[in-house]
């Protein structure tokens, strides 16, 4: 009997546990930095996450799906590691295990598990807790150090709310400026935001890890920093008063984890370098309308998603070169 299947049909010697491993491992110099200045909070909610994500991927896969249980290959892990990151570090449990719930439930195995997603599981996590849990997904505990506790700690606006809260009160970059964090802060991760904000040069070492185990390529981080940066230099250029400087939106906020963590993620990213720089760009045009023109302060989540939604258009209109040729007879 012939057996036909869909490509490829030539296997490399990496696995999906094997990748995961190594964004796991890109991922631990943020989550040092993390505890460091969050203290316990930042181990438990990263705990909570990732126990919850793994429970509820198995009772689906067992009870439900009567599926082979797929949780030793990573993919849960990294989701609730990505999903821990995009939390304040003194959010309550029960908020953590209800995103969970979201992100894998909802987000992946309604959709047949890894590999199916349309969307990214940890950002559809995120943002249904933002939308539902907005107050607490907004109060940002200020970085005291490996002593504080979880839910006790103080309390303070993200480098980007400041900006936001300035500008809509009237006031001049000039006047804004003194109350926002300065760049080596916000570089050494010294500053308020979620957990996977606040260091970027962790990020950024855990970027060359990938890039160094070519799990990720540089299209899709490089085409997201660099159209925030020319789009918010151009605004910048046009009205410094009204408008940050392009160095301030890379460092603040999301930008670096989403860029390099979430918009690469295999499943709902291109496949093709074209198309990947074309998804990249929408997505760092997205962001920087949001946070420019739009209600809330961050658009990195919104704007990832958004574009997860083209890519199966990408796919299909932006196609690699075709091996081999077309023969005529006759």
């Amino acid at each position: 009997m012939l057996k036909v299947s869909p490509s490829p049909h030539i296997h490399g010697k990496e696995s999906t546990r094997k990748l995961m491993l190594n964004v796991v491992i890109a991922l631990i110099p943020a989550l040092i930095v993390s505890v460091f200045y969050y203290g316990i909070g930042a181990i438990i909610v990263t705990a909570v996450s990732v126990l919850s994500c793994l429970l509820f991927e198995f009772l689906i896969q067992k009870y439900i799906l009567r599926k082979p249980i797929s949780i030793t290959d990573g993919s849960a892990l990294v989701t609730g590691i990505l999903l821990a990151f995009n939390l304040p570090s003194n959010i309550p449990v029960h908020i953590i295990v209800i995103g969970s719930f979201v992100a894998i439930v909802i987000a992946k195995m309604t959709f047949g598990g890894l590999g199916n997603n349309p969307f990214n599981p940890a950002l559809v996590g995120r943002v249904f807790m933002l939308i539902s849990f907005p107050v607490h997904m907004t109060t940002w505990p200020v970085p005291k150090g490996l002593g504080t506790g979880y839910l006790d700690a103080v309390t303070g606006a993200t480098p980007l709310a400041i900006l936001k809260g300035g500008l809509a009160r009237g006031q001049s970059m000039s006047e804004i400026v003194g109350q926002l964090p300065t760049p080596a802060q916000m570089f050494l991760g010294n500053i308020g935001g979620s957990m996977g904000e606040v260091a970027a040069i962790a990020l950024l070492i855990g970027f060359v890890w990938l890039l160094y185990k070519k799990v990720i390529t540089w299209h899709i981080p490089v085409s997201v920093i660099g159209s925030i940066a020319i789009f918010t230099g151009i605004l910048w250029l046009v009205n410094p008063e009204k408008n940050a400087d392009p160095l301030f939106h890379i460092l603040a906020g999301g930008v670096l984890l989403g860029a390099i963590y979430m918009a690469t993620d295999y499943v709902t990213s291109p496949m093709v370098p074209k198309a990947m720089l074309l998804y990249g760009c929408g997505i760092g045009i997205i962001t920087v309308v949001i946070r420019v023109y739009g209600a809330y302060p961050e658009g990195v989540s919104f704007a990832i998603l958004i574009m997860n939604a083209f890519v199966p258009l990408m796919n299909a209109y932006i196609k690699p070169k075709r091996f081999g040729e077309e023969v005529k007879h006759g």
